[in-house]
């Protein structure tokens, strides 16, 4: 009877398997990295301060595997070292009180941080993080997706993707003001497949990205590059294959050149409705660039779409400029540098600046983000009481990981607090 019971156990896992493989990562989820479970099936953990490691700081939250990080405290939290996070972990910004959450002082490393959800946080870098480091690095890795983050001010890349990786979504992020000398926006180049959807690259001189490999770019905003180019095309050897559809380039006072360089024969692209505004007077009229190689920085041309994971739905590159003005990054309460970011795209190339100090003006650094109040927890669970009723949860009973409709009580609250993609 026993070995029947555990037969028959064995069966329905294998039957639900499937199914939990195609849960999204969270409603609007999309591109190669939809299906990352971050940490789903583990523990809730509340980061309860602002300090830069110990118990209840975010350090030691996604140190751990199989964690959903939720947050109690509102802020900046400064870091002296790289931030490390372990493997099938979900870090759910969108829950901390008043202004949200900022991490100011040094950057992330999500390099084999496989199964990782990571949501409406702000990583700002700066002068004082390690020299020749990036904002964000992933070198190693599948499975994961970066929605709503605001990233700035990396000393090499600002948020940079390279090595063995696979199924990698950013989306409805910023990606900005990588710090001079370098600045750059980022090197995405892995065969593994990365998705970029809506995202706003702003204030960075070169690499807006840099793509090789298998790459889909789409329905994104590229402000204000320097003399180094916009979105530079492979520049190598190697094969690459990318679907490039629906973008906007404008120029900036830094800007110089055109939004495609350094394609090659190997780079083979497929573009449709890309605009070009180069004549920065104020106005937003740019006009679409031809199909053909010479406005794509002399990549090849493919004549078939590549078959990826694509958008839901595909903007149009002018409604695309005013919704990712209007959502990206960690915009559930926007703090002044992203303020000032989205302000500069609105002059339509009368503004913008590269800079190599956070600190000196028109920046003035990180800003002041509100702390707000915790919200009464009497489980301990991570979901406020006020919210648990309205969820059909407990107040008085640990069960925020209890599943609901492929997702945990304590992601669908996270959930409720911000729309999905659209």
């Amino acid at each position: 009877m026993i070995l029947q019971v555990a037969s028959l156990i064995v069966g329905v896992l294998t039957l639900l398997r499937p199914v939990l493989s195609e849960q999204l990562a969270f409603p609007g989820a999309e591109g190669f990295g939809r299906y990352a479970t971050g940490g789903r099936g583990g523990s809730v953990y509340t980061v309860t301060n602002l300090k830069d490691s110990g118990p209840g700081s975010l350090r030691d939250a996604v140190s751990k595997t199989d964690r959903i990080v939720v947050f109690a405290v509102g802020g900046t939290i400064n870091i002296e070292s790289r931030i490390v996070v372990s493997k099938s972990v979900t870090i759910l910004g969108q829950t901390a009180p008043g202004g949200g959450i900022t991490t100011y002082g040094n950057g992330w490393s999500f390099s084999n941080a496989d199964n990782t959800i990571a949501r409406y946080i702000r990583i700002r870098m700066g002068k004082g993080g390690d020299a020749r480091k990036d904002g964000i690095a992933l070198a190693e890795g599948s499975n994961m997706i970066f929605d709503h983050l605001s990233v700035t001010w990396g000393r090499d890349e600002t948020f940079s993707i390279s090595g063995d990786v696979s199924n990698i979504t950013i989306q409805n992020s910023i990606i900005g003001q990588g710090l001079e000398p370098h600045s750059c926006g980022g090197l995405i180049q892995t065969d593994g497949g990365v998705s970029l959807f809506r995202n706003l690259y702003i204030d960075n001189k070169t690499r807006n990205p840099k793509v090789k490999g298998k790459n889909d770019f789409t329905n994104n905003v590229v402000y204000n590059w320097g003399g180094g180019g916009a979105y530079i095309a492979g520049d190598s050897d190697g094969k690459s294959s990318a679907n490039i559809i629906g973008n906007y380039f404008i120029s900036g006072p830094s800007s110089s050149g055109g939004a495609f360089t350094r394609g090659n024969a190997n780079f083979n692209g497929y573009v449709l409705d890309n605009f070009y505004d180069p004549n920065k007077n104020g106005a937003l009229d740019g006009t679409a660039l031809g199909a053909s190689s010479s406005n794509y920085g002399g990549m090849a041309l493919a004549s078939t779409k590549f078959d990826y994971p694509a958008p839901e739905k595909i903007l149009g590159a002018t409604d695309a400029v005013a919704h990712v003005l209007s959502s990206v990054g960690a915009s559930k309460v926007r703090d002044p540098v992203d303020t000032l970011l989205i302000n500069e795209v609105k002059s339509w190339g009368k503004n913008g600046k590269l800079i190599s100090d956070e600190k000196a003006s028109p920046v003035n650094g990180p800003g002041v983000v509100a702390s707000g109040a915790a919200a009464k927890d009497s489980d301990g669970d991570g979901i406020p009481d006020d919210t648990e009723t309205k969820l059909g949860s407990s107040p008085s009973v640990a069960d925020s990981i209890e599943v609901k409709d492929g997702y945990t009580n304590v992601e669908n609250w996270a959930n409720s607090l911000v729309p999905s993609s659209y």
